[in-house]
């Protein structure tokens, strides 16, 4: 499936490219998402018409995620979880309690989608490192610590 790019998209393109991608990817995720259209003539047509519109709105998400990772760089979030005395956690810390946790802390706005988790979610106490990836262009690791909560006796 040929499609037209609206936007830059990691490891496929960028804004005005012609791509091949697998028919479910470019019907279920890109097109539905406003990230790509079909390679007809007519829409071809009308994204060079438009070329411009394109190329502002990008920029301003460009600026728009840089101004929020120059306030996230080195941040560390504290995340406090039900955990037993051993240090295994009751559940996990997944990427929604750490995106709750930095908007919270930094006043921020992080979606649950910008933070990548590389193994999964968090089942034990300790600190790790996370990627909050903003954009195409734009990403930082943030330190979370995650303690036990206190236990009222």
């Amino acid at each position: 499936m040929k499609l037209i790019l609206l936007q830059k998209i990691t490891n496929l393109g960028n804004l005005g490219d012609t791509v091949s991608v697998k028919p479910g990817y470019g019907r279920n995720f890109l097109v539905p998402q406003g990230k790509a259209v079909p390679a007809t003539a007519d829409n071809l047509a009308s994204f060079e018409a438009k070329r411009a519109e394109y190329e502002a709105k990008a920029k301003d998400q460009l600026e728009a995620a840089s101004s929020r990772l120059s306030k996230l760089e080195g941040f560390t979030v504290n995340v406090k979880a039900n955990a037993s005395s051993e240090g295994k956690l009751y559940g996990s810390v997944t990427n929604r309690d750490i995106a709750e946790a930095l908007s919270a802390q930094s006043g921020v706005e992080v979606h649950k989608s910008e933070v990548v988790m590389g193994e999964g979610p968090f089942r034990h106490v300790g600190e790790y490192e996370v990627v909050i990836h903003m954009h195409a262009d734009v990403e930082t690791p943030v330190k979370v610590v995650i303690e036990p909560e206190a236990v009222a006796v």
